[in-house]
């Protein structure tokens, strides 16, 4: 792979008008279809059991009886929420709240069709527990505040460790993969759980780490001799290329793992996988066409405003002769 890439001299940067076009118009679409999902389904984003309330039944089944049972015996594609929990044959099965439908009897129904059901044996009911709208509430909030402290905590990390030109530039990218991946969420209504979230944070984490390994780069190639000399384009296109090879061996060998989790993983963790995929292609795509060029332009705008001020120190150090001085003494 480094043969490959070892004299690589891509022009990314000329080609970022292209790629400002297509992230704007990918963030448009997604925005748009948060809002059609405001008014057809009440919310900007298709929440789950967790975030909007529900039933929540924990079982316990004999040896041999598989999450395709359960989904089978509770309605087949149209089934609730099943997610393995416990032992290899304890399930929780999340029911959304039913209007006119007290938690009890959600229970009991469900209890009923897996005793009619042929594909489901003996089981045990261990425990039905009912999350209010309130709890739902409760834990969106702390979701966005923790994407909230994990953009703080980044500027404040980047602005120590690089230049707070850096930190900006990054935030601004994984701005950028956040309001994509959301956008993906709302377009195709995936069911937003807890697992989703801690999907969305580790893309915010991958992206992050991928940006600055070319931040990294940059900031090499900037401190060498004649480095703050050399046109910025030419030497982001440099940096971006001499990384090139690392950036291409972490995103594949990532998304072979992922893409067997999604094959081989099952329904549990689909969502949850297919979120990690988009994440993984947008975090890569944005810390080339997104993360530099908004470092550049960052940049241009960084050294006009010393040049201002140094021509404002020179006209104040400038005085007048004054009238009536004596000359040539």
């Amino acid at each position: 792979m480094w043969w490959i890439f070892k004299d690589a001299k891509y022009q990314f940067l000329q080609t970022r008008q292209k790629a400002y076009w297509v992230s704007g118009g990918v963030v448009g679409l997604g925005l748009i279809a948060m809002i059609v999902n405001v008014f057809a389904l009440g919310s900007w984003l298709n929440y789950g059991v967790d975030f909007t309330g529900g039933t929540l039944v924990q079982v316990e089944l004999e040896e041999g009886t598989t999450e395709a049972d359960i989904r089978e015996a509770l309605g087949g594609a149209e089934a609730p929420r099943i997610t393995r929990f416990g032992g290899d044959y304890e399930f929780t099965i999340r029911v959304p709240i039913q209007e006119g439908v007290e938690s009890e009897m959600v229970g009991q129904q469900v209890r009923a069709q897996l005793e009619e059901s042929r594909a489901v044996g003996d089981f045990i009911v261990v425990r039905t527990e009912f999350v209010g709208p309130t709890i739902g509430a409760e834990l969106q909030q702390r979701a966005g505040l923790a994407i909230l402290f994990s953009f703080l905590l980044t500027l404040i990390y980047l602005a120590f460790r690089f230049e707070f030109r850096f930190g900006l530039a990054a935030v601004i990218a994984t701005l950028h993969d956040i309001l994509i991946t959301l956008g993906f969420l709302a377009l195709f209504r995936v069911e937003i759980s807890l697992p989703t979230v801690a999907a969305v944070l580790t893309i915010i984490g991958y992206s992050l780490n991928d940006t600055i390994v070319v931040f990294d780069r940059i900031r090499e190639n900037l401190n060498k001799k004649g480095g703050r000399r050399e046109d910025p384009v030419t030497l982001i296109n440099r940096s971006i290329n001499e990384v090139l090879p690392r950036t291409v061996i972490t995103s594949g060998t990532t998304l072979a793992v992922l893409f067997a989790l999604l094959i081989l993983g099952g329904a549990v963790i689909r969502d949850f996988t297919i979120v990690l995929i988009l994440g993984v292609v947008i975090g890569t795509y944005s810390s080339i066409w997104v993360a530099s060029p908004a470092l550049l332009e960052i940049q241009k705008r960084w050294e006009k405003k010393p040049g201002k001020e140094r021509r404002k120190r020179d006209r104040s150090k400038t005085t007048a002769v004054p009238v009536g001085t004596p000359s040539g003494r």
